[in-house]
């Protein structure tokens, strides 16, 4: 066992020849997110040299790569973004969603990323605030953080969205705040219902607009006649949507939060052993009450999963909507305040403060002293732009 076994050690290792070998199926995106693993806080990158103003200990920082695929890259991402949500939290209980699709819509998924993903994070925003704005569930305009995983802990493609929503909303006239019953969110099998029929109804949308495109084993899809069976055959299945119970508070929201929003498909912290063509990770297994398992995967498998979850550039895999919706979300959430009759946020110097020094990694690991950068240390390869992915 290895408590440092890192996936930019394992593509350092197996990469080139996982490359070789499946150089006629690797897209652009998958190589660049390879590359940027790889070569993440390594000397090929550059970085600085620091040295702590209190005990003099000095130390070589290289620069992150900064992909948002990478596993190293997203504590900083996570600190900044949950410090910006922190003043957006209400008084209220926060309540968990999760919608998933079945199999057959994530096989098309996979071949139509960007189209497929976007429609699944759309359809489960769409679903929760028609069935809240019903007056016989809730009546209420609410509020939602969605976001994208494609991963199951098996590392299998396995597409689903976990929605974070406050557990009521302001009243469609704006006149009062309109809570949901204790416990009790909204009716799964209603969410289920509309979610199904929202979701193909786009599906189908987006093939008759030539937005889909089907190769190897779904090349029969691009047949009208064949997608439209398919839609008739989803229609008939049950869509699996669930709930969980609502947060105990805030802080159990910030921390849900901070453990969903940014996470990659596998933690280095899962990597167990590697060894000549194979490699090691734990997982939980759901069916048997989540126990920790461990799966040992030839490596050239376990980076072709890993390669499954890359996403299209561009693509925002953390939405908001309704009164969170980012165009008018500092109006709504005042007038969220105003109708529970809460005092405006007021920023916190100390936190904020944590959180800069936390994100800058300016604090010296011998004694926690305040570490003063010395001078600038050049890329040791050429920067080539087309590789690196700041997103």
């Amino acid at each position: 066992m290895s408590a440092s076994l890192e996936l930019a050690d394992v593509l350092r290792r197996h990469g080139t020849a996982y490359a070789r070998a499946h150089e006629g199926h690797l897209g652009r995106v998958e190589r660049r997110v390879m590359s940027a693993i790889e070569l993440c806080r390594t000397a090929a990158l550059g970085g600085h040299v620091e040295q702590c103003a209190d005990c003099g200990a000095s130390r070589i920082a290289y620069n992150s790569c900064r992909n948002r695929h990478c596993p190293k890259c997203q504590g900083n991402a996570r600190t900044e973004w949950l410090a910006q949500r922190q003043a957006e939290l209400l008084p209220v209980p926060y309540f968990h969603v999760v919608f998933t699709v079945p199999a057959p819509v994530a096989e098309i998924a996979f071949q139509n990323k960007a189209v497929v993903y976007a429609i699944l994070l759309r359809t489960a925003a769409e679903t929760l605030r028609t069935i809240a704005a019903e007056p016989r569930h809730l009546g209420a305009e609410i509020g939602l953080v969605a976001v994208l995983h494609t991963w199951g802990q098996n590392l299998h493609h396995h597409p689903h969205v976990h929605c974070v929503v406050p557990g009521g909303g302001p009243s469609l006239d704006g006149r009062r705040w309109l809570a949901c019953r204790p416990g009790f969110f909204l009716p799964v099998r209603a969410l289920s219902r509309l979610f199904r029929r929202l979701f193909l109804d786009e599906l189908r949308a987006a093939f008759e607009a030539g937005r889909l495109g089907f190769f190897g084993g779904l090349a029969e899809l691009g047949a009208p006649a064949a997608f439209a069976r398919r839609i008739r055959e989803l229609r008939q299945v049950e869509w699996v949507v669930y709930a969980k119970p609502p947060f105990g508070g805030p802080a159990q929201v910030l921390a849900y939060l901070g453990r969903y929003t940014h996470r990659v498909a596998i933690a280095n912290s899962r990597l167990i052993s590697m060894s000549d063509d194979q490699v090691s990770f734990t997982w939980k297994d759901y069916r048997h009450h989540g126990k920790t398992k461990l799966m040992t995967l030839k490596a050239d498998e376990f980076i072709r999963r890993f390669l499954l979850h890359t996403l299209p550039d561009g693509f925002h895999r953390i939405r908001h909507y309704g009164f969170l919706a980012n165009g008018h979300r500092a109006s709504k959430l005042a007038l969220c305040r105003t109708l529970l009759a809460m005092s405006p946020p007021e920023p916190s110097p100390d936190q904020a403060e944590g959180t800069a020094a936390l994100c800058s990694h300016q604090r010296c690991p011998c004694c926690g002293g305040a570490m003063i950068r010395l001078g600038t240390l050049p890329r040791a390869l050429p920067y080539q732009p087309a590789i690196w992915d700041s997103s």
